[in-house]
């Protein structure tokens, strides 16, 4: 038990232990995890509410997905990537779509608009990239109110998201439910996967390595291990780790991805106050103002949207004819050599040279081999043995 916790959080622990159902049980161990002192002698409790919260929610969702009740929100990917448009009620999420893919939806003032995921087509620089609207987030999404799992599950399953905040409202408060909800279902935003790597063996007990990386109380870090019921394993930190990344490390729930925020209604009163808010407070996030009734600034939208996946562009073509379209696409750093088998697995196998044009480049039609590193608009002529 900590020192110093509050009545209030006693209730809470009292709550937890009489709770019933899965969504009782999850109630009162986010109530705990709000009040219980922050310091290092709760930390241990700390992980160890967050672990709770964690598969309890993870335990929601898979029953939710097994159970086939209510609207299906899986959306089949199409083009390059798929992006969630992730919003409140009635922030504008169903202008965007419409302008940005000119999909065929519902766009009203009344909330709850959207009932279930909504997929269009952005052509951006040559690349399709599907747009999906989810469904609106509320309070207490992350605890199953309304299809509240199957939305974070449709979010999951996204490449990237568009936070829609609207302008004509407190973007700050927006940002807080959307961030809490987000958060409370174990997606984490613009943050890169912890780099530690958990090798799990028969024998020899925990062997840590790279400790200089690890910033924490290692008896903790092998109390979570063992809650786990890892008990011989080889940790590998490769770069600065706290405990909280570690445990989003050993959580397979926990899902990281990349986001923008689109501020819509930048036509309305008071918005470039708001604008200036959540420049203010969010500013390490790509945010683009916008206006889908004036049709302002989403040329701009397209491009942040597009940035978000951190891509690059490889077109392809074969020898004597024209260059292909759509391009391929593919992380940055990546070689002729895997671009090779996005166009056909032979292509690999009977790998001889190929010729290219573009950025990466000395020269049109310089002769490369299977490890060259490509960049964003070369052209790729692959000529096979």
């Amino acid at each position: 038990m900590p020192t110093n916790v509050t009545p209030e959080y006693l209730a809470a622990e009292e709550e937890y232990r009489e709770a019933k159902s899965a969504k009782e049980k999850l109630r009162a161990l986010e109530k705990m995890l709000t009040l219980i002192p922050k310091h290092k002698g709760t930390e241990k409790v700390q992980m160890q509410l967050k672990r709770k919260i964690s598969k309890i929610k993870e335990e929601m969702e898979t029953k939710a997905r097994k159970s086939g009740h209510g609207p299906t929100f899986n959306v089949k990917k199409e083009g390059a990537a798929q992006i969630a448009l992730v919003g409140l009620p009635n922030s504008g999420k169903s202008s965007i779509l419409k302008q940005l893919t000119n999909a065929d939806v519902i766009v009203d003032d009344y909330q709850f608009t959207t009932k279930i995921p909504t997929p269009g087509m952005m052509e951006h620089k040559d690349v399709q990239v599907q747009l999906v609207e989810i469904p609106a987030i509320i309070k207490d999404v992350s605890l199953g109110k309304g299809f509240g799992l199957q939305i974070l599950s449709a979010m999951r399953a996204a490449d990237a998201l568009a936070l829609i905040v609207d302008l004509s409202r407190d973007p700050l408060e927006q940002m807080w439910i959307i961030l809490s909800e987000l958060e409370n279902g174990g997606i984490s935003l613009n943050k890169e996967p912890p780099n530690v790597e958990i090798v799990k063996k028969a024998e020899g007990g925990i062997d840590l390595r790279g400790r200089q990386y690890f910033h924490g109380d290692e008896l903790v870090l092998k109390e979570l291990l063992l809650k786990e019921k890892i008990h011989n394993a080889i940790i590998v930190f490769q770069s600065d780790t706290t405990l909280e990344q570690f445990q989003e490390a050993l959580d397979e729930s926990v899902t990281f991805k990349p986001a923008i925020i689109l501020a819509t209604k930048g036509d309305c009163r008071n918005s470039k106050q708001n604008f200036a808010l959540l420049k203010k407070y969010y500013g390490d996030y790509d945010i683009v103002p916008i206006s889908a009734k004036k049709q302002i600034n989403l040329e701009h939208a397209k491009e942040s949207v597009y940035r978000s996946l951190n891509i690059i562009r490889v077109y392809t073509k074969t020898p004597g004819e024209a260059v292909a379209y759509p391009p391929i696409t593919m992380r940055p750093q990546s070689t002729i050599y895997e671009a090779a088998g996005r166009v056909h697995k032979q292509f690999q196998k009977k790998f001889k040279y190929a010729k290219i044009w573009g950025p990466s480049a000395k020269y049109d039609g310089q002769k490369v081999g299977s490890d060259h590193i490509l960049q964003d608009g070369d052209i790729v002529e692959v000529h096979i043995r």
